[in-house]
């Protein structure tokens, strides 16, 4: 096939991700009332007890809210990447998911699109969200709301490829609705999404080695540094190497013949 029928495939795949998004104002609504939530009440509620928190390893003390924003960027592309993902199983439940993998496109590359899609998606409602806190009085350079990109993709792609391979293992749509419970809010709270990582070992040594082997909290560090015009390669290698594993097990697990699916009947 040519480079217009690949480009074809995956304007429309991306398209049928954003009108979906579109119609579905509930999903946008409620993708912004968790962030918000978090920054408008409990940040000051921590604000109290932390005072300023500091960005490793340059030593950069700040104000709570403003060192959670990032946490908050990472939650909504969080649960937005477990939310496409469940529309994965939705569709394969009703059959139309059936139609797109059986089409002439290799697998691989109709996952990296839907990936892709949702990506963007979760990138819609991240700008919407700065923006939001930006009005609020939590700033960032404006050269970091560009700085970002790079890191919105690496952290969506990975959020979305983990959310790919769990919907391998799960037939049923009620049954993966409960899995994202257990995968959305430990990766969440044991991470540097909301707390330093130095003041977390102060608190739980235990909970801080934990955190430390969080890929989220890498994800969140790359989104932080970024949007703070820094560059933290510690971060950023892990975010990108963790993407990159996960996304080869989720379409090794969509391929028929050696993933799950072939263990469980196939499509």
């Amino acid at each position: 096939m040519r480079g217009g029928a690949y480009w074809h495939c995956l304007r429309g795949v991306v398209t049928r991700e954003l009108l979906r998004f579109v119609h579905q104002r509930s999903r946008f609504i409620a993708a912004l009332v968790r962030p918000l939530v978090w920054l408008f009440v409990f940040a000051a509620g921590f604000r109290m007890a932390l005072g300023v928190a500091m960005i490793e390893p340059y030593e950069t003390y700040i104000r709570y809210e403003v060192y959670i924003v990032p946490g908050l960027v990472g939650m909504i592309q969080l649960f937005n990447g477990m939310q496409s993902s469940l529309s994965m199983v939705y569709d394969r439940e009703m059959g139309s998911m059936r139609v797109l993998l059986v089409s002439p496109f290799p697998r691989w590359y109709l996952l990296i699109c839907k990936l892709l899609a949702s990506t963007l998606v979760s990138m819609v409602q991240v700008y919407v969200f700065l923006l939001i806190a930006y009005v609020y009085g939590v700033q960032a350079p404006l050269t970091g709301y560009v700085y970002i990109l790079p890191a919105l993709l690496v952290t969506g792609f990975m959020v979305g490829a983990l959310g790919l391979l769990l919907s391998t293992f799960v037939r049923q749509l009620e049954n993966f609705a409960g899995i994202m419970n257990f995968v959305i809010f430990p990766m969440f709270f044991l991470s540097s999404a909301l707390y330093p990582l130095w003041r977390i070992r102060e608190g739980s040594y235990l909970v801080y080695q934990i955190a430390s082997f969080n890929p989220f909290t890498y994800a969140v560090e790359t989104i932080r540094f970024a949007l703070y015009e820094q560059f933290n390669m510690t971060a950023s290698t892990i975010a990108i190497v963790t993407t990159l594993v996960l996304l080869t097990m989720a379409i090794w697990g969509y391929d028929p013949s050696r993933g799950m699916l072939a263990r469980k009947g196939g499509e």
